[in-house]
């Protein structure tokens, strides 16, 4: 199966963008652990206009990373692997499996606790890690598994991105989000008009930011709205779609992953560390992740299959999707940031941090070596 070069851009700068991440959460964890410990935290909390510096990336750079994830999921829609509705339906219903199987595990450990809006924790999936983790397979992965992790990934955070403007929109301002929309609107006008010019989409897009902010709901609501108001046309390199996403890849791969990584993974490890091991919240954030993931993955595509609502494609098996299964277990930069929207106890957010983190490299470990295995006997 060809590739597009787009896609390949993608999967490229993830591949690069996961291994500096990885660089990234090791330096901030080191830091946050260190004689600068002090220093090092309260640099993420230093004032800019209002906010805090981590208040702006989380709000204001991840509004970008949205819209990145928006535009990729848009061109998947039209001209991608969800184009068609039989190839798009197993890893739509897949990510659907790896949705609900791993919200359900959580609630049963967590549910009536003080814990229980933590259920959208275990449901993400890291796109970059994910996606970095498979390049580093070599050239024996089917492109077919690309694409469907690729895609499920994207659906994963669509899904995402929904439960944050469901579940986790604090105080609702009506008359800020009627603004928001009504900003929308008007850039749906200027797509309608065949209106190109990308300024206008982008002074729009950060006005609709601000109200967004003003009204209570997570701005990334805004990154992704402003991506299907920009215009698509026939897909090519001279669409207004193509160029924004070609220009955003390296900037959040290697500028806004990374800080986002930086400022949310100063994770402070105590000397009884292990200790939060046991309680409900951490077993269902590792138990979500690492075991409900694949296995509601597995489950709705098998479902799927047997029922001829959809067929595995030629070059993939079932051991190739099992594995593609574990690597969306590695939730990190989705789960970190719905658990800062989830909770507001520091040490809970600190100890759910820290069981992503394990329950993340146990889903890479695992998926990895599932996976070379696997190509290796093929």
């Amino acid at each position: 199966m060809a590739l597009t070069k787009l896609f390949n851009d993608f999967f490229n700068s993830e591949k690069a963008g996961g291994l500096v991440l990885v660089a990234c959460t090791i330096l901030s964890l080191a830091l946050a652990n260190s004689a600068w410990q002090h220093d090092y935290i309260g640099l993420w909390h230093t004032d800019i206009l209002g906010l805090s510096l981590e208040h702006w990336i989380n709000d204001g750079l991840m509004a970008i990373f949205f819209l990145l994830i928006g535009l990729e999921l848009e061109r998947e829609l039209y001209v991608g692997e969800l184009s068609n509705l039989k190839n798009a339906l197993l890893p739509v219903l897949g990510a659907l499996g790896g949705m609900i199987i791993p919200a359900c595990i959580f609630l049963f450990f967590n549910f009536r606790t003080p814990t229980q809006s933590g259920a959208g924790i275990p449901m993400a999936t890291d796109i970059a890690f994910s996606l970095g983790i498979l390049a580093l397979l070599g050239s024996k992965v089917p492109a077919s598994l690309k694409i469907f992790l690729t895609a499920l990934a994207v659906i994963d955070d669509l899904g995402a991105i929904i439960i944050i403007a469901v579940f986790y929109t604090g105080t609702l301002s009506v008359i800020n989000l009627l603004i928001a929309l009504f900003v929308f609107g008007i850039l749906l006008l200027l797509n309608r008009l065949k209106i190109h010019n990308l300024i206008p989409y982008i002074i729009g897009g950060i006005v609709m930011w601000y109200f967004m902010l003003q009204s209570g709901v997570h701005t990334t609501i805004a990154g992704v709205l402003l991506a299907f108001a920009v215009p698509f046309g026939d897909g090519s390199i001279r669409s207004p779609s193509y160029k924004l996403q070609h220009v955003l890849h390296k900037p959040v791969a290697f500028i806004i992953m990374p800080l986002f990584a930086l400022a949310n993974t100063g994770i402070i490890i105590h000397v009884n560390w292990y200790e939060g091991f046991a309680d409900n919240n951490s077993i269902g954030i590792l138990s979500g992740l690492v075991a409900g993931k694949p296995t509601g993955i597995i489950l709705f595509c098998f479902l799927a299959v047997i029922t001829g609502v959809c067929s595995l494609p030629p070059d993939v098996k079932w051991k190739h999707l099992f594995g593609a299964g574990l690597l969306a277990g590695i939730g990190f930069t989705m789960s970190i940031f719905i658990t800062q929207l989830a909770y507001t106890n520091e040490t809970t957010i600190n100890s759910s941090k820290f069981m992503v983190l394990i329950a993340s490299l146990i889903s890479g470990i695992l998926g990895f070596s599932w996976l070379k295995s696997v190509f290796k006997r093929d």
